[in-house]
C-alpha cells in the first residue's frame, strides 16, 4: 500500500472518486480506458501515467484485453456443473466473433444457469434460445427469478416502504449512538461474508479512533460462484441494506457510505442507484438529517471485476483507484481505512440484518441460532435442486432439512456439495447429516460455512476437473502481492491441468506441499483458503482421485 496513493485519491473527496472515473471512461471508451484518458486521470489526482494503467490492467472489465467485447458467458462454478455452458457458448458463436466474447464469474443466476450478459445485461434459463431476437431489437426476457422461501423471516421481512424507512429513522435517530452499538453487540451478530467476525467488536474500534471522517464500506461484490445472496438482497431488499449503513454511521461517528456492488449484478447497481436518490429526494440522507444533526452521505460505485475485491483492504484499495491488492495488517482497516480513515467494512448481509437488529432489539436477535452463531442466514441453492434460490433459516437448521425439505433434494445424482464459495469444503453428500448451518459444525467437520452458497458437483462428473476448475479460478483472481499465492496457485493448477487432460500423475507429496505453503503463506485467505477443498476432495474422493495421485 502506498499512503501517498491513498492520501492522494482521497484529496477531492468521495464525490469526485477516482475509480468510479476509470469506470465510467472505459464504458465510453469501448471497453477500457483510452491512454489520454488515464493521462488526464493521473494529472488529476496528481498520480504517475503508471498509476493509473497499472490500475486499470487488475480489472476484468477495464483492462486493454477487454476492449470490444460485446457478450459474455459466465464460467461460475454452478454453471459448469450444471452443464449447460458449452450449449451457451455454442448459440454465441453463431452470432460473434471469438474476439468479442469474454467470460464473468459468476452472474449470481445460479439457480437456472445457461447464465450470459449481453449488452449491459444478465441472461439466463432459456433465454439463450433467444439470442437472435435479444441481438435485433436489444430487447428480451432476462428471467432471473428464483424461489425465496422464509423459513425464519427475519432478512426476508418486508422493508420496501420509504415511509416505514422514515419512521424507523426518525425513532432511531432520537436514541444515543452509543445505546444503538450496545444493542449490535447484545445481538452477538458475526460477519456473514465468510470469516464470522463479531461487527459489534467492529463497529466499536472504529468509534473509538479520533477523525474527523471515517468511512461505512458496504462490501457488495460478492464474487463466490453459486453465491447469490447479496444479490438477493441488493435487489429486493435495499432499504434494508441502506438502513444498515446509516445505523452503522450512527454507531461509529461516520459521515459517509460506499456500496462497492459488482458489475456482474448491473440490475443491482442501478436499483440501489435509484433506491439512494429517493432518499435524498425525501431528505432522509445528506446533510442535517431530519435536522438531527446527523450528516450521512452515499456514494454507489460499480466494480470492475476483481474476485479479490471480496477481501475487505483489497476492495479499500480498489475504491482508491489503486490495483486491488491486500493490505498487511496491522493496521486494521477500523484504524487506517479508505484514504488512511478509520473504515468498517461489512458485506450485504451482515449491515441488513443490522436493520432488523435496531428494530426488534439485540437481545431477541441473540434468541435465535446457536450459542457461537446467532440469527438467521441466507442460503443459495444451485439449479440442481428441485427447489432452487434462496432459503433464510435459522442458524443451527440441520443441512439435511435445508437440502431435502426446502430444496427438494436434487435433479439428478449428486456427490458432494460446495459450500461457501472456492474458499468452502467439499462436502460429500454422506456428510449432510452431521452438518447444521452455523459457523461451529462446519468448523468441526473440517469444511467452511462462508457465504452459505451450495454448489451441487454431480456424480458423473470427475472430481480432478473441478480441482482444475478451482485452481484455475484462484490463479486467474489471485492480486498477485504475496508470492505463495501469486506462484502456488498457478503452479497448482498447471499439475491439474496436466493430470485432467494428459494423464500426467501428480505426486502427491509434492502437492501437498504446495498447499501447506499456500495456507501457511498467503497474505490473505485467497491463498490461505483454497487449500481447504483440495484436502476435502483427497479426503473423501481418494479412490476416484489416486489415478491421477501417486
Amino acid at each position: 500500500m502506498s499512503k501517498n496513493l491513498s492520501a492522494l485519491s482521497g484529496r477531492k473527496g468521495m464525490q469526485q472518486n477516482l475509480f468510479d472515473k476509470m469506470g465510467k471512461v472505459s464504458v465510453n471508451d469501448g471497453g477500457t480506458p483510452s491512454f489520454q484518458h488515464l493521462e488526464q486521470l493521473a494529472d488529476e489526482f496528481l498520480m504517475g501515467d503508471a498509476n493509473t494503467y497499472g490500475s486499470i490492467t487488475a480489472y476484468d472489465f477495464m483492462k486493454p484485453e477487454n476492449r470490444g467485447k460485446e457478450i459474455y458467458i459466465c464460467n461460475g462454478s454452478a454453471c459448469l456443473c450444471a452443464g449447460t455452458q458449452d450449449r451457451v457458448h455454442d448459440k454465441v458463436m453463431q452470432h460473434f466473433d471469438a474476439e468479442a466474447v469474454g467470460h464473468m464469474t459468476c452472474l449470481g443466476r445460479c439457480h437456472e444457469n445457461s447464465s450470459f450478459h449481453y449488452d449491459g445485461k444478465n441472461f439466463s434459463g432459456n433465454s439463450i434460445d433467444h439470442l437472435e431476437e435479444l441481438i435485433r431489437e436489444k430487447k428480451g426476457g432476462q428471467n432471473g427469478r428464483y424461489s425465496v422461501t422464509p423459513v425464519k423471516p427475519l432478512l426476508t421481512e418486508p422493508f420496501n416502504d420509504i415511509p416505514v424507512f422514515k419512521n424507523l429513522l426518525q425513532e432511531t435517530l432520537k436514541r444515543p449512538a452509543d445505546k444503538l452499538l450496545q444493542e449490535i453487540k447484545d445481538s452477538q451478530i458475526r460477519g456473514r461474508g465468510g470469516a464470522g467476525f463479531p461487527m459489534g467488536i467492529k463497529w466499536e474500534g472504529c468509534r473509538n479512533e479520533i477523525s474527523t471522517d471515517k468511512f461505512i464500506i458496504c462490501n457488495a461484490d460478492e464474487g463466490d460462484p453459486g453465491a447469490f445472496s447479496d444479490r438477493y438482497l441488493l435487489e429486493e431488499r435495499p432499504l434494508s441494506v441502506l438502513f444498515g449503513m446509516l445505523v452503522a454511521g450512527l454507531c461509529t461517528g461516520a459521515n459517509w457510505g460506499v456500496l462497492f456492488i459488482r458489475a456482474e449484478y448491473p440490475e443491482a447497481v442501478n436499483i440501489l442507484e435509484q433506491t439512494v436518490q429517493e432518499l435524498y429526494a425525501n431528505h432522509l440522507v445528506g446533510e442535517n438529517i431530519l435536522n438531527t444533526g446527523f450528516t450521512f452521505n452515499f456514494k454507489v460505485i460499480k466494480a470492475q471485476g476483481a474476485y479479490i475485491c471480496g477481501e475487505e483492504t483489497a476492495l479499500i484499495n480498489a475504491i482508491e483507484g489503486q490495483r486491488p491488492e491486500v493490505r498487511t495488517r496491522p493496521p486494521f482497516p477500523t484504524q487506517q481505512g479508505l484514504f488512511l480513515k478509520p473504515t468498517v467494512v461489512n458485506n450485504v448481509e451482515t449491515l441488513a440484518a443490522a436493520t432488523w437488529i435496531i428494530q426488534h432489539g439485540g437481545s431477541e436477535y441473540a434468541k435465535l441460532g446457536t450459542e457461537k452463531s446467532r440469527g438467521t442466514k441466507l442460503v443459495s441453492l444451485d439449479g440442481l435442486f428441485n427447489k432452487p434460490g434462496i432459503v433464510e433459516v435459522e442458524m443451527g437448521t440441520p443441512l439435511e432439512k435445508v437440502i431435502y425439505e426446502y430444496g427438494g433434494g436434487f435433479r439428478k445424482e449428486v456427490k458432494a456439495l460446495h459450500i461457501g464459495g472456492p474458499l468452502g469444503g467439499i462436502v460429500p453428500v454422506e456428510k449432510i447429516p452431521a452438518l447444521s448451518i452455523d459457523f461451529e459444525s462446519f468448523a468441526a467437520e473440517g469444511f467452511l460455512l462462508g457465504h452459505a452458497s451450495i454448489v451441487c458437483i454431480p456424480q458423473d462428473f470427475p472430481m480432478i476437473k473441478y480441482l482444475e476448475h478451482l485452481f484455475e479460478f484462484a490463479a486467474f483472481e489471485s492480486c498477485g502481492k504475496c508470492f505463495p499465492c501469486r506462484l502456488g496457485t498457478r503452479r497448482a493448477h498447471e499439475m491439474l491441468h496436466s493430470a485432467a487432460h494428459d494423464m500426467k500423475p501428480i505426486n502427491l507429496e509434492l502437492f501437498q506441499d504446495l498447499l501447506s505453503t499456500l495456507q501457511q503463506g498467503s497474505l490473505c485467505a485467497h491463498g490461505g483458503g483454497i487449500p481447504l477443498p483440495a484436502r476435502n476432495a483427497l479426503q473423501y474422493f481418494g479412490e476416484e482421485l489416486n489415478l491421477h495421485f501417486n
